[in-house]
């Protein structure tokens, strides 16, 4: 079998990893410094709490601008739209690093800290899904899961500097030096990123689908109704194939940087490490799994993902607690890059195949972002709750990811592969048409 990568795919990809960077940033930031610069508390478990929340908030922006920019990108085009995103990202994450600390302008600094957030999620909620669908539909039915994957590498890469840079940063300079103003340098170089992500997508014309689909005045004129009335079966499904790569993202790379210095009480360099090594693997690991999905077929994908996660939970978690530095590492590598790339690569490839051009961008964004709002943004808040609640007990925050995992698996069974997979891999009865 042939696989090829379009250009427009490795335009997205890299366009992805420049504005992720923004968006990932904010997540090592809130576990490891907003608490100390925005909402100091006598409580420090309080602090955190609040500082999560401000993550969370991003992700319930997300779905409002899925939709829109979704809406948008189904009527005047994919590649248009990503514009707006990186921009959005681009002047939130620059502003964020400007931004004057609570001691200095008191509860104004965290009010105005979260609606910058906000901004950033209204541009991540349809970044990634139009950076997928320009992979997707400018690639063969036969090489579709490498390239709708690959943005997904583009993500890993824009975290991977992110949590570079602010390593970098943090070590270059002493603590109090880092929290007084180190930590705004990874920020307001977003400047650039968003500089250097405007010169790459400016290189890469619409999807080929969707002009054809505009040209023969095809295109649905409210594409949001057109979801529901002619492909409503096929939200719910999208849903679910959503929640285990966002508890599987999320619940490694924000809570887990946490539940190391509260708990194991170990460097902050040793987290941001696991995060980079993990985020180093995933350049192999993405595209194989995006490969496995072409040659396997979507679902066993999905399913080998996400259960083997929902399994591993409690190890990971048991590996972190010896507080070796090499042992954590691998537990990141186990869960973050192993069994969260098996399901990001398939659910990229099975969203970019779910929905009718006519309105695929609308139905990506709303399936996923919603989905991401509630599952994504608040594991990381939900877990440091159950960690309190039950006294640092771990069996809460594992039954309950591992579950959330499992409905992931559950989701395929309702979603049909492409024709020539279908002879080793039959469709369900009575499941809708990808």
């Amino acid at each position: 079998m042939t696989l090829r990568v379009s250009r427009a795919t490795i335009a997205s990809t890299v366009g992805t990893a420049l504005e992720w960077y923004d968006f990932s940033l904010y997540g090592t930031a809130a576990a490891l410094v907003l608490p100390l610069v925005f909402f100091p508390s006598g409580d420090p478990v309080a602090a955190t709490l609040s500082s999560l929340a401000t993550f969370a908030v991003g992700f319930f922006a997300r779905p409002v601008g899925g939709i829109v920019i979704g809406v948008l990108g189904d009527r005047v085009g994919r590649r248009t739209m990503l514009f707006v995103t990186l921009l959005l990202m681009a002047a939130a994450s620059t502003l964020i690093g400007l931004l004057p600390s609570y001691a200095a302008i008191g509860p104004a600094a965290p009010i105005m800290l979260v609606a910058l957030r906000v901004v950033q999620g209204l541009g991540a909620g349809g970044e990634y899904a139009g950076a997928m669908l320009m992979s997707a539909e400018h690639a063969e039915t036969r090489s579709r899961g490498l390239n709708a994957s690959a943005p997904t590498l583009g993500n890993a890469v824009g975290s991977l500097v992110a949590t570079g840079v602010f390593f970098l940063t943090s070590a270059l300079m002493s603590h109090e030096d880092f929290i007084a103003y180190g930590w705004r340098i990874p920020f307001l170089l977003s400047v650039l990123v968003g500089v250097g992500g405007v010169i790459v997508r400016l290189k890469v014309s619409d999807t080929p689908e969707f002009r054809e689909a505009k040209d023969s005045g095809g295109h649905a004129p409210a594409p949001l109704r057109a979801l529901f009335a002619t492909s409503g079966r096929k939200i719910v499904p999208g849903m679910l194939i959503s929640v285990a790569p966002n508890v599987i993202s999320y619940l490694p790379s924000v809570y887990a940087l946490t539940y190391l210095t509260t708990h194991v009480h170990a460097p902050s360099w040793i987290g941001l490490t696991a995060v980079v090594i993990a985020n180093l693997v995933k350049l192999v690991t993405v595209p194989i799994a995006g490969m496995l999905c072409d040659r396997y077929g979507r679902r066993p994908v999905m399913v080998a993902g996400s259960v083997s996660a929902a399994v591993l939970f409690y190890p990971f978690f048991f590996m972190l607690d010896t507080g070796t530095p090499v042992v954590i590492w691998a537990a990141f590598v186990m869960i973050f890059t192993l069994c969260n790339d098996l399901t990001l690569a398939s659910q990229a490839t099975m969203m970019s195949e779910l929905f009718d051009v006519r309105h695929r961008y609308t139905g990506v964004t709303f399936t996923r972002e919603i989905t991401g709002a509630v599952v994504g943004g608040c594991i990381p808040f939900v877990a440091a709750w159950l960690d309190d609640w039950s006294g640092g007990q771990l069996w809460p925050i594992v039954v309950v990811s591992g579950l959330l995992c499992l409905l992931s698996a559950l989701g395929t069974r309702f979603i049909s592969e492409p024709a020539h997979l279908r002879r080793t891999a039959p469709a369900p009865s009575g499941s809708p048409a990808a």
